[in-house]
């Protein structure tokens, strides 16, 4: 038995303003499309039920094409330091958890930017144990890329001797002077002192994170999480648990970070999943860090720091090997490359190793680009993921980074579509909310929604409104490989939608992110209604 989903606005993304009246839908795929009254005619002995969308806008599902799903549900179980405006805030709610928490109990928390602060020194070790001395502290900055900790974390990671941090990760002599930051592979040494996450824990954060997702639109996210939690057998169980058997419907592509990639391919659970809702894609890999810390590698030096030019994470055999092994099992890469110099050293790995026929590799991020580098692209099967919320939390400050002068791309989304090249839409959550609506926002405005300024970064990299939604609906289905199921409202593809409260075509962006989402539907099913 199936449903008709009328009375509203229905865009199926196929071309710019394409509309039907209804769709049809049975055991999870759409059947037809029409009018009501036609597709009444129709399936007059198989509709069990009808819809009505209540004059709202109905989309394609949308779908985030680049987050980390445990993580975003970890923020409703740590403490959070995201939204806090000062070093002495953060350093504040780390004194509020030690009067909580057993002494000796680790505090975990992530979020800290000092962009966001009018001083913007750093958290030191030194200031951890004053609010801290009797817990194992450990602070991650919101770009997950630099941590921070106490004397009594780097004594639970067993820290002797160890060097002073400075822009290439840890370098001076005795671990008493050390300031207690750690940047990019450096953090190991204090992640694999954390006790590991139970399996329980790990399926909370899930649910969590899966429950907010649906109440941002959201019906699937393609997701990097395998390496994160000590080990990877439990946390691919932990997916399958919630996904499959509590059930959650939630279209999860899971990208499989290089360090697990071999464990991967062994695992019995991983390699005999056959389902609509949890599938693996490509080889995760980190080339460079991030703008935040001045770890994402430029071919230039930082225009606020002339010693620095960031941090390459492999050399570029160790990236030339790690791609040879992903076409070894198959597998296309998807890869962590923020900086112009990150960027190039991936495409002539890509160029030297093509990725394996009916796949196709992603660059992640590419918020600074050469001209050479897109035009490069153009020939490549390859899809850049882009966070377009970056825009509204990146500037002003990236650009005394890097230089008003540059003749780099930066965050150049138009720019990429004009170039004819792929994009996908996602949010690197935590880092960033996971709003797929505040990312479309961001795209078209180029604003940061809550600056009372509503100052326009670079107005020509603006896009159009259609555009800024394909990233969310063809362009993640593309990435993952599922433009001939997903992105669109079409005979044959999953009944997956988002309904608006508004039709984003004829309100204002603001409008968007005030009315928000009305209901959200995987699998021909309602997961969440706004009340």
């Amino acid at each position: 038995m199936g449903k008709i989903w009328c009375n509203g606005t229905i865009y199926t993304m196929e071309h710019k303003e394409h509309i039907v009246q209804a769709v049809y839908t049975e055991h999870g795929t759409i059947i037809a499309t029409g009018t009501k009254e036609e597709l009444e005619s129709r399936f007059q002995d198989y509709i069990d039920e009808v819809i009505d969308l209540q004059g709202n806008t109905m989309f394609p599902g949308f779908v985030d094409s680049h987050m980390h799903l445990i993580g975003l549900g970890e923020t409703f179980l740590k403490l959070d330091l995201s939204s806090m405006n000062s070093r002495e805030e953060v350093l504040q709610a780390v004194a509020d958890r030690v009067d909580l928490m057993p002494e000796g109990s680790w505090i975990i928390a992530e979020g800290w930017n000092e962009n966001r602060w009018m001083d913007t020194s750093h958290i030191t070790r030194e200031l951890l144990d004053e609010v801290a001395p009797h817990h194992p502290v450990m602070l991650r900055r919101i770009c997950r890329h630099v941590l921070v900790v106490n004397t009594r974390a780097m004594e639970a990671a067993q820290i002797v001797g160890m060097q002073t941090t400075n822009t290439d990760g840890v370098t001076t002599t005795d671990s008493m002077t050390h300031d207690g930051i750690f940047k990019e592979n450096a953090q190991d040494i204090i992640l694999h002192a954390v006790p590991a996450a139970s399996e329980t824990y790990l399926q909370e954060a899930l649910k969590l994170a899966i429950q907010h997702a649906w109440s941002q639109g959201l019906v699937g996210a393609h997701t990097e999480d395998l390496s994160y939690y000590g080990s990877y057998t439990r946390t691919i169980s932990a997916f399958n648990h919630v996904i499959h058997e509590e059930p959650m419907k939630f279209r999860t592509h899971l990208l499989v970070h290089h360090m697990v990639v071999d464990e991967w391919r062994n695992a019995e659970l991983a390699m005999n999943i056959d389902s609509p809702f949890l599938e693996c894609g490509a080889m995760k890999i980190f080339v460079d860090g991030a703008l935040g810390g001045r770890t994402a590698l430029l071919s230039g030096t930082y225009a606020d720091d002339p010693n620095s030019h960031g941090i390459a994470i492999h050399t570029d055999e160790e990236l030339s090997e790690l791609v040879q092994k992903a076409r070894s099992y198959g597998l296309p890469i998807a890869v962590h490359a923020i900086g112009d110099l990150a960027a190039e050293k991936v495409l002539e790995v890509i160029e030297r190793y093509s990725a394996c026929e009916g796949t196709r590799d992603r660059l992640i991020h590419g918020q600074l680009l050469s001209q050479e580098s897109l035009e490069r692209m153009k020939n490549l099967p390859i899809v850049i993921d882009i966070q377009p919320s970056f825009v509204s939390s990146d500037y002003p400050w990236v650009m005394e980074r890097i230089s008003v002068d540059t003749d780099l791309h930066m965050y150049a989304w138009q720019t990429m579509f004009v170039a004819g090249l792929h994009c996908a839409g996602g949010s690197d959550a935590p880092i960033e909310q996971v709003s797929p609506l505040l990312g479309m926002y961001t795209a078209v405005t180029r604003m940061n929604s809550v600056d009372l300024t509503q100052t326009v970064y670079q107005p020509d990299e603006r896009l159009s409104v259609f555009d800024a939604i394909s990233l969310y609906t063809t362009g993640s289905a593309y990435a993952s490989g599922h433009e001939h199921d997903r992105g669109m409202i079409r005979e044959g593809f999953v009944a997956d939608f988002t309904i608006l409260k508004i039709d984003p075509f004829l309100n204002t962006p603001n409008t968007w992110l005030k009315e928000g989402i009305a209901m959200t539907v995987i699998d021909e099913c309602i997961v969440y209604q706004r009340d």
